[in-house]
């Protein structure tokens, strides 16, 4: 293909019998300007023009309600007699309980004001907004040149102006990545669950206003543990992988401090190849993901350790970290930072040479890369990976393990066990099958003792464990732990941490608080690839006691469409394989014994194994199973 121009194309497919489809709807793209070896592709960001919901005029002031916030502009198309008027205009993401907007917010969530006098006649007026020092500083993001800057609210108030004003009159301009709001759907029988993930979804929209993941707007800098959690929300709620290969990319080349978030740089990579099948981004930074496995800092007990003194100016270089050392995370804030009472976000983790939570995603890292490199034919790097993650497995069972209490320590000289350790060898595979009862009976022990970020791997962890019931509690849950507070709080994007007493100085803006927007369809409706590129997938849907869910799920292949319903005696489920791919469906056994199974009408035989019902190789199409309890 030629640089710099424009290909069309549309697509036929034929079922086994030879017949065709109709044609596809005609797509086009251009070709880059000029030709690189390797380059990531992304679209440019995109700007909606939206209403408000709601305008009501209080004495001379105008007040205006755009129902969710989101990150944009503001035009206002004003009518004055005789011009000079003086309007103020204030913007905010809260309100106080009179109606007005909260002009002293705390922490960063925003509130702005500005003076805009009125010329005589009828004309359109575009609010400029400052930038911001501390979120368009070095490392920030900055808003192309052709979109400008913007502003996170949904209020608006426009105090002085007497005239008359339509809708149509006020109008936000939201700024986003492209993005198809119909591409998944999620509903059930719970009406919290159903307002939490309608909160999440909208927030991966809301906050692709840069280009690229960023933390919020506080700083608007990419973060590891951000855009790992934001990767794999957006891949499901829409069809799109350009904004996440691009994210992890840049952050390949722009680490940050945390120690876990370097090893994450892996995580997201495999995640790339295995949601879209294309191993060239994984190819051409090669070497960079290799040195983001840290093994410079691997000691002989199977370990990795910032604290033995052999954090170079070479490692630092290899893996595009900019300042002297790594220092480890766990869970953010700590113990007493920003006022915390009580434990922060770490469940009173103890530090120690040999973090377990680092060590958990080493472990990860290592596994994932021996898979990329297997992929790429380095079978000797496969081989190493393989054999550094099978030395970390061994250390974690002789050096963590603690089978009093049945629980893994925080580390080598200490005795405490938090959720993160836990949770961590839980998600990635560190626990024995003959433990994972116990390890789980102390995960929920410890309740939501983790940030928004960390829920990521709870969710995770407790769904692979098969406690649905434990899941569906968490994620639909009221307390001031969970994504419903957001919704309780005033919030329309989900936020920095549960609540603004846990995190003083949070945002209100922070997609690494929209786990649900992926736990959902990932783990309570189980929708997973298996095989790269969507070859083969599994369903595996946990809905506890939901009476019924409905789920669609874009995939690079498809869309993949589950709906489940329960009874006392019957479980049903409707599903939709897409075309080239392969499903494994599998459904927890409510009852001891073999449960009459059909699958389009035609009794089959389910592999029962480990308390689950079992079809492999289902092939595309529409299809509906039954399982019948005697």
């Amino acid at each position: 293909m030629e640089p710099n121009k424009s290909y069309a194309w549309r697509v036929m497919v034929w079922d086994e019998e030879g017949t065709p489809s109709p044609w596809s709807p005609v797509s086009e793209f251009w070709t880059a300007d000029t030709l690189k070896a390797y380059h990531t592709a992304h679209y440019p960001l995109q700007k909606t023009d939206e209403t408000p919901k709601r305008i009501a005029r209080v004495g001379q002031e105008v007040r205006i309600d755009f129902g969710k916030a989101s990150f944009g502009q503001l035009r206002l198309t004003l009518t004055s007699k005789d011009g000079g008027e003086k309007l103020m205009v204030r913007l905010g993401e809260v309100l106080n309980p009179d109606g007005s907007i909260n002009r002293k917010p705390g922490g960063n969530i925003r509130y702005a004001e500005y003076r805009l006098p009125l010329k005589s006649g009828r004309h359109t007026y575009f609010v400029q907004f400052r930038p911001d020092k501390r979120n368009t500083g070095p490392q920030a993001i900055k808003m192309p040149k052709y979109i400008g800057e913007v502003l996170p609210f949904r209020y608006v108030e426009i105090d002085g102006f007497a005239g008359m004003l339509e809708k149509a009159d006020i109008v936000r301009s939201t700024v986003h990545y492209p993005f198809d709001d119909y591409a998944s759907h999620f509903e059930s029988s719970d009406t919290v669950l159903n307002a939490v993930w309608e909160l999440c979804k909208y927030s991966i929209k809301a906050t692709s206003f840069a280009g690229i993941y960023v933390d919020g707007d506080r700083e608007r800098i990419p973060y590891e543990a951000d855009a790992y959690i934001n990767q794999l929300c957006h891949y499901s709620v829409d069809r799109e992988y350009s904004m996440a290969r691009r994210s992890y990319e840049y952050l390949l080349h722009h680490a940050t401090w945390p120690t876990e978030w370097i090893l994450q740089s892996v995580l997201m990579a495999y995640n790339d190849y295995l949601y879209t099948g294309d191993i060239r981004s994984v190819s051409h930074h090669y070497d960079i993901l290799r040195a983001k496995l840290l093994l410079p800092l691997r000691e002989s007990n199977g370990f990795i350790s910032t604290r033995q003194g052999k954090q170079t100016k070479d490692l630092m270089k290899a893996i595009h970290y900019a300042g002297d050392s790594l220092r480890d995370i766990v869970d953010w804030p700590h113990t007493g930072g920003f006022g915390m009472v009580g434990n922060g976000e770490t469940d009173g983790f103890v530090f120690t040479d040999y973090n377990a939570v680092v060590n958990a995603f080493h472990y990860k890292a290592l596994c994932d890369m021996a898979r990329l490199a297997e992929a790429l034919g380095r079978g000797e790097d496969a081989a190493l990976f393989s054999e550094k993650a099978a030395e970390t497995y061994r250390a974690f069972q002789s050096l963590l393990w603690d089978r009093r209490s049945g629980a893994y320590r925080d580390g080598i000289d200490t005795d405490h066990a938090s959720l993160h350790t836990n949770m961590m060898a839980l998600v990635f595979g560190l626990v024995p099958e003959k433990a994972v009862e116990r390890v789980m009976a102390f995960i929920r022990s410890r309740g939501m003792a983790c940030s928004v970020y960390g829920s990521q791997f709870l969710m995770d962890a407790i769904y692979e464990a098969g406690d649905a019931a434990y899941g569906l509690s968490l994620l639909a849950s009221q307390s001031d732990r969970s994504w419903y507070n957001m919704i309780r709080a005033g919030s329309t994007i989900t936020m920095e941490a549960w609540d603004n007493k846990y995190k003083p100085n949070q945002d209100w803006n922070h997609a690494w608080g929209a786990v649900p927007a992926n736990a959902i369809p990932r783990k309570l409706m189980g929708v997973e690839p298996i095989e790269p590129g969507w070859k083969t997938f599994r369903i595996r849907p946990q809905i506890g006691s939901l009476e019924w869910a409905t789920i669609k799920v874009p995939t690079i292949k498809g869309t993949v469409e589950v709906s489940c319903r329960r009874d006392d005696l019957t479980d049903r489920m409707q599903f939709t394989v897409p075309a080239n791919t392969e499903a494994e469906v599998e459904l927890p056994l409510r009852k001891k014994g073999k449960p009459r199974v059909t699958l389009d009408g035609r009794a089959v035989k389910a592999e029962v194994k480990d308390g689950w019902l079992k079809l492999r190789e289902v092939l595309p199409g529409n299809h509906q199973m039954t399982v019948i309890y005697r």
